[in-house]
């Protein structure tokens, strides 16, 4: 394939800390051909002054005319970007040098919609990093193994323009915490994926990631998500669509139990078949609290 041209979105609300490390990844990629759509959601902080003191023509900078959410901020980047290919990385995270020269050969298959790659994930409180994925990631036809198990990285996503304009819509609004899920979900319907199974960035745990901070909310999103795949004839007949209900049906008994609403609990036990899912609520049920919040988290 030859060497197309990569959009990279960088959105960013009040990223100063990290900012700098973000462009500087990108700046130290081997692979040439890419441009910086850097999207300021109205950031208070120095986010500005730091993107725009790179002269660097390639870095593209956009100034939100309205605050908004960020899976709504996404799609403004996305509409100024001029490549074949998209890449995502946000302001806390950082690629290794080889992250794009690795990725883009692999849409040399037309069929393939997008391509991740493994990534480490560094703690700065634990002051060490590991894998995100310890098996082997799935490549192809990969609806089924992302409903039973997702797998993709935003910061290593790279989507084939072709492939995003198909869908009915880019990101959904609706879903500020986990659009990319969606995106990926609804892409692998339609689209093979490729991916290269050494890690290729750093996702950075800082305590203040919002998948961290807000994993009620994100389960109240995924509730949501659930209800709108229901309209999806070929992901709701997936097995592992059932596979997501009923751990979703399982997580919300839990959340019940810890907030001492035991009636709810058993309300919710006959919405599961006889499964792993329902062997462990009835043990929840018996165990003390403090051992069901060790399972919940």
């Amino acid at each position: 394939m030859s060497e197309p041209l990569v959009s990279i979105i960088i959105n960013c609300y009040n990223g100063e800390k990290y900012l700098a490390q973000a462009i500087e990844s990108v700046l130290a990629q081997t692979y040439p051909n890419w441009e910086i759509i850097f999207w300021d959601n109205q950031s208070t902080d120095r986010s500005a002054q730091i993107a725009r003191n790179y002269s660097n023509p390639r870095l593209k900078y956009f100034y939100a005319p309205e605050h908004t959410g960020l899976y709504a901020a996404r799609n403004f980047a996305l509409d100024k970007a001029q490549g074949q290919l998209f890449a995502f990385l946000d302001v806390d995270d950082w690629w290794l040098p080889d992250k794009l020269a690795r990725q883009v050969p692999l849409f040399g298959d037309s069929q393939v919609g997008f391509v991740c790659a493994n990534y480490w994930i560094e703690s700065e409180r634990k002051g060490r990093r590991w894998l995100a994925v310890k098996r082997a990631i799935p490549s192809g036809w990969v609806l089924s193994d992302l409903l039973r198990s997702y797998f993709v990285g935003l910061l290593t996503l790279m989507i084939r323009r072709t492939a995003l304009t198909s869908l009915e819509y880019p990101c959904d609004a609706r879903f500020p915490l986990m659009g990319d899920r969606d995106l990926v979900v609804r892409l692998s319907v339609h689209w093979k994926s490729a991916c290269v199974q050494e890690p290729l960035a750093v996702f950075r745990l800082h305590g203040g990631n919002e998948t961290v901070m807000k994993r009620d909310r994100i389960h109240d999103e995924l509730g949501r998500w659930i209800e709108e795949m229901e309209k999806v004839d070929i992901i709701r007949s997936s097995p592992s669509f059932r596979f997501v209900r009923h751990d979703f049906t399982y997580q919300r008994a839990l959340n019940r139990l810890l907030e001492g609403d035991r009636r709810s609990v058993f309300r919710l036990l006959p919405e599961l078949p006889y499964s792993r899912f329902k062997i462990k609520l009835c043990a929840a049920l018996l165990m003390p609290l403090f051992v069901v919040r060790r399972l919940k988290n």
